[in-house]
């Protein structure tokens, strides 16, 4: 027990933190908390923990709590701020960290416009109006932001080529589609901070010129979106989208969900009610994008940089990160580790420490992690201390993307890994491209025949032979960028790829062609439960697996209580 007196207790309400229970955690607080204000809040990034629970006490401390349970046991201790369930942010992640873009995030009511202003939000705003345009553009130029969609294309460069044109309409759009599997960064930043985003964008309006935004959301996000459209009327009760002298339209576009809508040129075919495919470029959209009209684009978490560079200047925000990648980055972290969740980190920190020290992965059970994406490449174990940054991660046959990282255990077969992801690029292929349309379904049907055990050594011939072709000959960035996972793999796990081929064995039982199950008669107690539960009756009654009847469901893997049925090598049962 302890006689610290409460001001106040927030709830993690994000998405994550909705999954996990927290509204019902939130609904009980309020009717226990008595006097107490109990609010709601965004995502500080441990997902891991979630539902968790922040008691601010009067002297200014907080006390966290994790994996909160809608119960009386756990309100008792929340309220007297007791010692169960307390939630301190692992050390070596505290080391590693620097929360700059997500500093508000799990901080303040999302929906709060006063609390905004309480944080200084709006004031790189009213610092911009006070410079002129061209002094905006040459500062973000000056920051060294590159876009942190994917492409690291200068922020300030793309933000030039708008200002410097003529023309009555301008257009400037908020890419928040996010369509890489596993990503949450800015979904996270736009239900835990959608006025920061804004406010990027409104700056951005002022130094360029637009006339009219945009953002384009994945309908898949609704709280985003709910979050950002009961912001966008705040701006509008408070005058601040008046800028350049007329009052600027804030537009939410909910897209359908379509990958290659991440791309640019498709991105505006579809803002303009037009099946989403790639255009040819030139001319680029800041000469004719939406409607014909200049246009510019920048994803959700570049303009969650802006208002920092504005409040802080551009050498502040130059002075972190590495030579050629300035500032922070977002990272979603997913896979085979301990503490998955959301982290910003300073450009330049090694993959060891990312994964590591802030994902708590075992270093004894770790064979790479794939980053950016289901287009990214997967980078061994070995080369775990190269810097993420935008030009080391290339040098690797890997990409930064958006930030998606995905921690591949040991246990996991790169072939089957590789078809995994191949299998999501094709299927999410405008199929403009012939290259992109035909090359990932045949490099995908190539995987199909390796991982059933029907492949060949012409088999890799044709995925090394075919890879860079399809990036050359494809249009877009999905194209360019889907054989990366497979030639990736081919590069550093071409020893999987030929024992699936010349031996018809997988390393890792992970294919199900190339597996056996095997029941050890001296485990087993002939509970039956693995006869009961078979879909296909594949276990006789003497307790033998039958593997020209078996699946490979795991069914009766997962459910004998004694573990005596595993997947073995084929043949070797």
């Amino acid at each position: 027990m302890s006689d610290a007196k409460i001001k106040k207790i927030r709830v993690g309400v994000a998405s994550c933190g909705v999954a996990a229970g927290a509204e019902a955690v939130m609904d009980l607080l309020k009717q226990r908390a008595g006097d107490i204000p109990v609010e709601g809040t965004g995502c500080l990034g441990h997902c891991y923990a979630e539902p968790m629970v922040e008691v601010v006490l009067e002297n200014g401390d907080s006390v966290f709590y994790r994996d909160v349970k809608a119960d009386d046991k756990a309100m008792q201790n929340i309220l007297s701020v007791g010692p169960e369930s307390r939630f301190e942010i692992p050390p070596a992640r505290k080391a590693k960290e620097l929360v700059k873009v997500l500093a508000l995030a799990g901080r303040i009511d999302p929906t709060s416009f006063e609390d905004y202003v309480a944080h200084d939000v709006y004031k790189g705003l009213e610092k911009a109006l006070a410079m002129t345009s061209q002094q905006v553009v040459d500062e973000v130029k000056l920051s060294g932001l590159r876009g942190r969609g994917g492409g690291g294309f200068p922020t300030g460069n793309k933000w030039g080529f708008l200002a410097a044109k003529q023309a009555d309409e301008k257009i400037l759009i908020c890419n928040a589609d996010e369509g890489d599997p596993g990503a949450f960064m800015d979904r996270s930043l736009m239900e835990s901070a959608p006025h920061q985003v804004l406010e990027g964008m409104l700056i951005a309006a002022y130094a360029t010129g637009a006339t009219k935004l945009f953002i384009y959301c994945r309908a898949e996000y609704p709280m985003a979106i709910k979050h950002l459209k009961i912001a966008i009327a705040q701006i509008y009760e408070h005058k601040l989208n008046v800028v350049n002298g007329r009052e600027l339209e804030i537009i939410i576009k909910e897209g359908a969900g379509a990958f290659v809508c991440g791309e640019e040129t498709a991105l505006i075919a579809s803002l303009e009610g037009q099946r989403g495919t790639p255009r040819f470029r030139p001319p680029f959209p800041t000469d004719k994008g939406w409607m014909g009209h200049p246009s510019m684009i920048n994803n959700v978490e570049t303009f969650g940089n802006v208002p920092l560079i504005l409040r802080e200047g551009a050498a502040a925000f130059a002075s972190v990160g590495t030579e050629g990648s300035k500032g922070t980055k977002l990272f979603a972290l997913a896979g085979d580790l301990k503490h998955p969740g959301l982290v910003e980190v300073p450009m330049g920190t090694t993959l060891r420490e990312i994964v590591f020290d802030i994902g708590g992965a075992d270093p004894e059970k770790v064979k790479a992690v794939q980053t950016g994406g289901p287009s990214g490449g997967c980078i061994p174990v070995e080369l775990f201390d190269t810097p993420v940054d935008y030009d080391s991660l290339r040098k690797l046959g890997a990409i930064m993307g958006s930030g998606g990282m995905i921690v591949i255990g040991k246990d996991r077969c790169m072939v089957e890994t590789a078809r995994y992801f191949l299998d999501f690029t094709h299927r999410e292929s405008c199929g403009k491209c012939t290259f992109c349309r035909v090359g990932t379904t045949r490099m995908y049907e190539t995987l199909e025949r390796i991982v059933a055990g029907k492949g060949s050594m012409e088999d890799l011939a044709l995925l090394e032979d075919l890879g860079p072709k399809i990036r050359m000959g494809s249009l877009c960035g999905l194209g360019q960028t889907a054989p990366n996972p497979v030639l990736a793999t081919l590069r550093y796990y071409r020893h999987e790829y030929e024992a699936h081929v010349r031996d018809r064995q997988c390393d890792a039982l992970q294919c199900n062609a190339l597996v056996d199950l095997k029941l050890d008669q001296s485990k087993c107690v002939k509970c039956r439960l693995c006869i009961k539960n078979c879909p296909v009756g594949a276990i006789s009654d003497d307790f033998v697996v039958d593997n020209t009847k078996c699946t490979r469901c795991n069914t009766c893997v997962d459910i004998c209580p004694k573990k005596a049925i595993s997947r073995v090598k084929k043949g070797s049962n």
